[in-house]
Formats: C-alpha cells, sequence, structure tokens
C-alpha cells in the first residue's frame, strides 16, 4: 500500500529530475513522453488509493521524522483520506493531460527539456501539498507551487514583460504567504500542534476570537493563492505563461489550493462564524466581478482567466455557506472543463501565429471542427446546461445559497451566471464563426494533441452524473450541509436557471451573428471602465507602486546620508586618532615611560572610582 503512496508521490519529482538533468542539452521529445508517462504512472496509483480509501478507510503514511525544536515535533506524514485523493486524482488527471498535450505544443521551444522539469516540480509540490497531513507539509507544498508558478509564468522571460508578470504573481503570493505563515503560528502556540488532527481536536475548546484571528489569517494565504479581490490582478497576467502552463496551474490545480485550505480547515472556519460569512460575500462578488471584466475583454486567455477566477468566487460561497462537499465538487468539475478551454485555447493560439485577439478571428471552425466542438462543449459545462458537470456543481451552489436565506447572495451568483453564458458564447461566435479576420491558412492542432483532450471532454459532460456516489465519499469526513429546499422548489431553481442562462446564450449568439453592438459601444463610460478592469491595475502602479518607488528612494536616500555617513564618520575619526596616537611610537625611552605611567595613573583611578560606586 505504501508503494502506491510513494509512487504517486514522487513519479513526478523522477521525471522532474530526468528532464533537469537534461535541460542544457538539445531537445529530446523522449524526455517528454518518459516524463508524461511518470505522471500517468502517478495519475493511476492516485486512483489505487482512492479505491483503498473507499473500501478499507483513511491511511496516514508516516515517512520520517521532519523537525523537532524544543516542543515541536513535525513528522513527515502523509493523509490518505477521501478529500487528498479527490486531490490527488484531479491533479493527476489533468497534469497527464497537460504533459502529453505539451509534447505537441512545445515542439519547436529550444527550452524544451526544461519546460517538463518545471511541470513535474509543480506536479510534486500539488501532491505535497494536498497529501500532508499537518500544516508545515502544507506550506512546504504552498510555497513550492508558487516558486514553479514563477518559473513557468515566467518562462520566456526573454520576451517582452513577461518576467515582470512572473514577479508581479510571486510577489502578490507572498504578501499573502506571511499571512498564511501568521495564521500556522498562531495555530502552533495556542494547540501546541502542528498536525490536523490534533489542531481539530483542540478547535471547540479555544476562544472565539482566537479562533477567529485564525481564520482570518488562513484566509489571506488562501486569497492570495487563489486570486481573490483585491490581490486578483496577478491571475490574468499570469496567462504570459505557455497555455499548457495556464491550464494546469491557473485553472485546475494552484489557483484552487485556497479552496483547499478552506476546506481542510474547516473545523476553524465553520468555528469563525464572521470569517466564514466574509468569504461568502467576497466570493459573490468575486463571481460577478471577474465575469463582468470577461464580457469586454478581447484576449482569449484573459476571458478564461477571468472565467476562473469568477469560478473560484463560486467556490469560496460555497465553502462560506458550510457546503464544503459542493466547493470541492465544483473545483473537480471546473478543473476537467477550465483546462480543457484554455488547451483549446492552445490549439486556437498556434493556428493563429499566437494571435490572442478574438476580434482578429472567426471564421475558423472551418479549419478547426474538433477544437471547436471541444470548446463548444468545454463552455457548455462552464455555463452550467444539463447534462454537463457544470450544471450539476455550479446549480448546487446556487441552490445552497437559497437555502440558507442568502437571497442576495443567490441573485448575485445567477446574474454572474447570465455573464458567464454570455461570454462564453462571445468567444465561440467571435473565433469560430462570422466573418474571417486573417490572411494566412490556420491548422488544426496534431492528432494526438487532440485524443489527449478527449477524457478531458468526456468529463466535463459526464462527471456531474458521479455527484451522489462523490457526496457520499467526501461526506465521510466534511460536516454535512442541513439547511435544505423542498423538491418543488429545487425544480423551480433549476427551471429559472437555466431559462436564464439559455436566454443569455442565445442572446450572445444573435448579438454577434448579427452584429448588433456598434463601434461607438467602447466609448461608453461602463465599457471603459470594465475594459480597463475597473482601473485597478493603474490603481496599483500609479499610487501603490510608485509609492512605494518613493518610501525605497527615501529610505535609500537616508542609508546614503545617515548610515553611510555615520560609518564614514567613524572611520575617519579612526584613522585620525591612529594618525596621532602614532606619534607616540617616537622610541623616545623617557617619553614612553612617561606615557606608561599616565596610563597606569588612569587605570588606578578607574578601579578606584568603581570600586568605590560597588560599595556605595
Amino acid at each position: 500500500m505504501i508503494y502506491y503512496v510513494l509512487v504517486s508521490l514522487f513519479a513526478p519529482l523522477f521525471g522532474a529530475i530526468f528532464a533537469g538533468i537534461f535541460s542544457g542539452y538539445k531537445k529530446n521529445t523522449l524526455i517528454g513522453v518518459v516524463c508524461s508517462f511518470l505522471i500517468i504512472i502517478s495519475m493511476i496509483s492516485s486512483f489505487i488509493l482512492l479505491e483503498i480509501v473507499l473500501n478499507e478507510g483513511d491511511l496516514t503514511v508516516f515517512l520520517n521524522d521532519f523537525m523537532s525544536a524544543g516542543y515541536l515535533n513535525v513528522n513527515f506524514s502523509l493523509s490518505i483520506d477521501p478529500l487528498s485523493t479527490i486531490m490527488m486524482v484531479t491533479v493527476g488527471i489533468v497534469a497527464s493531460v497537460v504533459h502529453i498535450y505539451s509534447i505537441g505544443y512545445m515542439d519547436r521551444d529550444e527550452k524544451f527539456n526544461k519546460f517538463f522539469s518545471f511541470l513535474g516540480l509543480f506536479v510534486f509540490s500539488m501532491l505535497i501539498l494536498v497529501m500532508s497531513d499537518n500544516f508545515v507539509g502544507l506550506f512546504i507544498g504552498w510555497e513550492g507551487v508558487g516558486l514553479c508558478s514563477w518559473l513557468l509564468i515566467g518562462f520566456w522571460y526573454d520576451k517582452s514583460n513577461f518576467s515582470w508578470c512572473a514577479n508581479e504573481a510571486f510577489i502578490m503570493n507572498r504578501i499573502a504567504d506571511l499571512g498564511l505563515l501568521m495564521g500556522i503560528f498562531l495555530i502552533y502556540s495556542y494547540t501546541g500542534s502542528l498536525n490536523f488532527d490534533e489542531v481539530f481536536l483542540k478547535i471547540p475548546n479555544l476562544p472565539t476570537y482566537v479562533v477567529m484571528w485564525m481564520g482570518v489569517f488562513l484566509f489571506i494565504g488562501a486569497m492570495g493563492k487563489s486570486a481573490q479581490f483585491p490581490l486578483h490582478t496577478w491571475l490574468a497576467d499570469a496567462m504570459a505563461g505557455p497555455t499548457p502552463v495556464s491550464a494546469l496551474i491557473h485553472a485546475a490545480t494552484m489557483v484552487t489550493a485556497g479552496v483547499y485550505l478552506v476546506v481542510r480547515a474547516n473545523e476553524i472556519f465553520s468555528a469563525a462564524i464572521y470569517v466564514s460569512e466574509f468569504i461568502v460575500i467576497l466570493g459573490a462578488f468575486v463571481a460577478i466581478f471577474a465575469a463582468s471584466m470577461a464580457l469586454v475583454c478581447d484576449d482569449l486567455k484573459k476571458i478564461i482567466a477571468y472565467s476562473t477566477l469568477s469560478q473560484l468566487g463560486y467556490m469560496f460561497v460555497a465553502a462560506g455557506l458550510g457546503v464544503y462537499h459542493i466547493a470541492i465538487f465544483h473545483l473537480v468539475t471546473h478543473a476537467f472543463f477550465k483546462s480543457l478551454l484554455f488547451l483549446c485555447a492552445g490549439n486556437i493560439m498556434h493556428a493563429m501565429n499566437d494571435e490572442l485577439d478574438i476580434k482578429k478571428m472567426g471564421g475558423l471552425y472551418k479549419f478547426m471542427k474538433p477544437t471547436a466542438i471541444l470548446m463548444v462543449l468545454a463552455s457548455l459545462a462552464l455555463v452550467g446546461f444539463y447534462p454537463f458537470s457544470g450544471f450539476f456543481s455550479k446549480d448546487k451552489i446556487l441552490e445552497s445559497a437559497f437555502a440558507s436565506g442568502d437571497y442576495f447572495i443567490w441573485v448575485v451568483l445567477l446574474i454572474g451566471a447570465l455573464m458567464t453564458a454570455f461570454y462564453s458564447f462571445r468567444i465561440i461566435m467571435l473565433v469560430f464563426f462570422g466573418k474571417s479576420k486573417f490572411n494566412h491558412h490556420p491548422h488544426e492542432a496534431k492528432s494526438f494533441m487532440l485524443i489527449a483532450l478527449i477524457p478531458l471532454a468526456f468529463l466535463a459532460v459526464f462527471a456531474g452524473f458521479s455527484e451522489g456516489k462523490f457526496n457520499d465519499f467526501i461526506l465521510k469526513i466534511l460536516p454535512k450541509f442541513d439547511k435544505h429546499v423542498s423538491h418543488s422548489t429545487e425544480i423551480w431553481l433549476i427551471i429559472l436557471t437555466l431559462f436564464c442562462i439559455s436566454l443569455s446564450t442565445l442572446f450572445a449568439i444573435f448579438a454577434y451573428k448579427f452584429n448588433i453592438f456598434k463601434q461607438n459601444l467602447e466609448l461608453n463610460f461602463i465599457y471603459r471602465i470594465l475594459k480597463h478592469e475597473y482601473f485597478i491595475p493603474k490603481f496599483y502602479k500609479e499610487f501603490l507602486a510608485k509609492s512605494y518607488v518613493c518610501v525605497s528612494e527615501i529610505c535609500a536616500s537616508l542609508d546614503r546620508v545617515v548610515i553611510d555617513k555615520s560609518v564614514d564618520l567613524i572611520a575617519n575619526v579612526l584613522l585620525y586618532l591612529g594618525k596621532k596616537t602614532d606619534k607616540m611610537q617616537s622610541e623616545n625611552l623617557s617619553f614612553m615611560l612617561l606615557l606608561m605611567i599616565v596610563g597606569f595613573i588612569v587605570i588606578l583611578t578607574f578601579a578606584f572610582i568603581f570600586w568605590r560606586i560597588r560599595w556605595i
């Protein structure tokens, strides 16, 4: 049994090391094949562990002592339970598809070998994050995925502004990670442990305000990793990285780590009621905030990134309401259809010679029918049409909000669903249909790349039907949600939601088929606000970044004027005294004896003074 645990965890690391050894050598397709094979082996082991947990129950695998300092003892041990195995399988499926797809996508890149090394290291870090049974292991994996994200976003660092995008993501995540670290310190100071089970057993006995601050600090960490407002701007800029990176990191794995943290620490957040209420409000705001920016964005990958941000808002609403199993279910279904959307976007980019402006596309359906079909399937799942997977998970979040009596939150989420339907089919219409706005002959992706996407398409369509078994499995360790609506109310809510998203979808198709939006719409005040992302990036640049630069310049001036000058003054004084005392070495015996007597008298005087002070 431990064999499967070790293979699942360390196979990606071996792939990263193997590819890393040859990172400085000429591109070799075999390296991509070997790394993909190891990821698939890891995925299969995760499935086997899922079956073992399903039949035999949870496992805790002790590997070694990790650190021991004073009363702090942390083990390198892994928790194999329903939550961790579901995350492992999800990461494994998406990572396997992304690795195979990347063999074709990165085929002409000189840094092919290095890319697979970074990908494998990321998967290993993500598995450490979700498999650890303590906060230290989680934090190590947390920082590992942040490092790999920085490496992969800035993979093409020699291109204009790409390294800046990587640094932005890294810095914003480090700011939020300080909150997570503070939360971990607070947890240890009040519980004396960092093991999940030991910590959560002690939570009911702690003061309410302490648990609240634990929740606050942990959620700050989750906000950064999951790009929640106001730490959201890095996610859209992270699209500078290769498209497979966006599919793996910024759709299915790393950005959902914040949701995983909230669900894993559900005992803390359940007790921190006000923090959970804030999570609901923030999640609902982000759901509609990000969707509104996607309505007018013309960058293909950024639209999908805003969509990811919006769906993360839905997940946090579910987690804040206490419907933790639905939050994870939406995380899983979203991983499948969103990674499929990103990889289809990669096909389009290659066909359009890396062009991302959807207004410069059109008519690609006749050139890329398989990609178009796959992207339509993913979009239908994202919007939430029956019987696609997104319907089962997103509809349950709306139902939970309604059942909780948070009718305003329900309305906001419904509006977010309307926006999702509109921008999803805005992409479809502008990219695949209408008049072509290019002069070259686009080409479809390689056959094996398209075949690799079929598992994601299958899961995007049919994964929702596993909801019952999924809930039975994960509710073994997560609290049940005890608020429900009547069956008739549930049916009416479903009908209303499907009716609204159908109208929004049909309106998008009609609007872009007959081009009803005029050019002067771009001059509209609201349009300009949305187009400029509510001017938040500009505010960060003009106010925060420039203020920080100004403070840094002031500190640099103080360093030069005060600190450097003080050090120089001390050095000059010592140099001056050295030159003066150098004259003592005059080789005049009488003068040197006089100095010795004077020194002896001074020492005796000081000794006498201190002796008197001692006896007073």
